[in-house]
């Protein structure tokens, strides 16, 4: 089979742990071929956002461009997104492609706290909800996107994901428009290093999908390739630092 050829469209993050560089780290070492539309520059460590420099809308549709054009795309990532203009025409071209996985993470707030999309940004998620494949939110995330009930609205799937949940046992679950399809529950990792936990989850599943692997398959792939980043985190910075890279990891098809 060739390389997966996996479009990543999501923000920079200065630190190395999360965005673009956690995704291109992700697909590389999965198999695939990472191809990248950037859409926010951001200015972050392992204590938080310091800065925040959204991309042109024109821009970020002109990397799209590129290398949809030439390349050619095996499955979409989408992270941070930027603006609501960005989002829209995201969707719009997105829409475009055909028999294209799309795995959504609408990132909202950083593993630092630090807040990445506003109010109407947030609500112009509802677009690429409605073209995803998968979105992949958090607790907070998914109560502020309407709960279990966006499966069914947007006719998606959707991984409920359990790290902010209570206790030493974490759930995430998959949710189909009929309900949930399958559940997962492992112990919580003890480590403060688990910045980029949403991004590498998301990108891993977006290359197991651009290989041709069914959704479950590329799910529980992605969730064994972030526990062990989670166990391998190299304890950098004074906060919350980023995982570790799993070097030779094999996970089953």
């Amino acid at each position: 089979m060739t390389v997966p050829r996996i479009l990543v469209i999501a923000g920079s993050d200065s630190g190395g742990g999360a965005g673009i560089q956690a995704d291109i780290r992700t697909v590389t070492l999965l198999g695939g071929h990472a191809m990248t539309a950037i859409t926010a520059i951001t200015a972050q460590n392992t204590v938080g956002v310091q800065g925040v420099h959204a991309v042109p809308v024109e821009m970020v549709l002109r990397q799209m461009e590129s290398v949809i054009s030439d390349i050619g795309v095996d499955a979409v990532k989408i992270g941070m997104i930027g603006s609501a203009e960005t989002a829209a025409a995201v969707a719009d071209r997105l829409a475009m492609l055909a028999n294209v996985p799309i795995v959504f993470d609408p990132v909202m707030i950083a593993t630092s706290g630090s807040v990445l999309a506003d109010a109407a940004t947030i609500a112009s998620f509802e677009r690429l909800m409605a073209i995803a494949t998968l979105t992949t939110p958090n607790i907070p995330e998914l109560a502020a996107l309407g709960g279990d009930e966006i499966a069914l609205r947007f006719g998606t799937h959707v991984l409920a994901k359990g790290g902010h949940g209570e206790g030493p046992m974490l759930t995430d679950r998959l949710i189909g428009p009929h309900g949930v399809l399958k559940a997962w529950s492992n112990a919580r990792i003890e480590t403060v290093h688990s910045h980029g936990t949403g991004c590498t989850l998301a990108s891993a599943i977006a290359t197991g999908l651009g290989q041709g692997w069914d959704l479950i398959d590329a799910i529980e792939r992605g969730r064994k390739y972030v526990r062990e980043a989670l166990n391998l985190a190299p304890k950098l910075g004074q906060g919350r630092g980023p995982m570790g890279s799993p070097f030779g990891f094999h996970g089953h098809a």
